[in-house]
């Protein structure tokens, strides 16, 4: 959570579209016996992944090994599969959400509350996200301005404001410490 130019509250999980990415392959694996690369669960996760019901379902085509006959195998593969394959890494994603909103102090949540929640990075653009966070929040979403690269110009800007630099480097140290000590 940032405000005023500095960071209120930070969390972070060590998952997100490589986590949904695998969640994919293993559907695939488990459900068809086919054999899929990251590549073929990105654009699949692009094509048809979603987090929410949509009025139209989508279908589309994977193309992989079967791991019985080693042979090429086309499979098709709906919007539902993948929303159902993919639901616990969203439902992990928004209890991260909803306990960093928790620990924000309560002046800046309900600043939060009237303005909204903005998404960044390429899981932003995950269809239904949006939606399916400010169902469970109760607080308006929306993906930022060039989701892409958004993440990369915050933190250029970090490194050239000193003072966020240090709480920058401050959260850095926790987390790695946090890190090694849930090793």
């Amino acid at each position: 959570v940032i405000s005023l130019g500095g960071i209120v509250h930070c969390q972070s999980l060590r998952m997100a579209g490589d986590q949904i990415d695998q969640c994919i392959m293993s559907h695939c694996r488990k459900n068809y016996n086919l054999l899929i690369g990251e590549r073929m669960a990105e654009r699949i996760k692009i094509g048809i992944g979603t987090t929410v019901s949509i009025d139209e379902e989508y279908s589309m085509d994977v193309r992989g090994r079967d791991l019985m006959s080693g042979i090429p195998k086309n499979y098709s593969l709906s919007s539902y599969e993948i929303r159902d394959a993919i639901s616990e890494v969203i439902a992990t994603i928004v209890q991260a959400v909803k306990k960093a909103l928790e620990k924000t102090p309560p002046e800046l949540a309900s600043d939060i509350t009237s303005t909204g929640i903005v998404l960044s990075g390429g899981g932003a653009l995950l269809k239904g996200l949006t939606d399916y966070i400010a169902r469970e929040t109760n607080i308006p979403c929306r993906v930022a301005e060039d989701p892409l690269s958004c993440v990369a110009k915050g933190t250029g800007e970090i490194l050239e404001n000193s003072a966020l630099q240090e709480q920058l480097s401050a959260i850095i140290m926790m987390r790695n410490r946090n890190f090694t000590m849930s090793k």
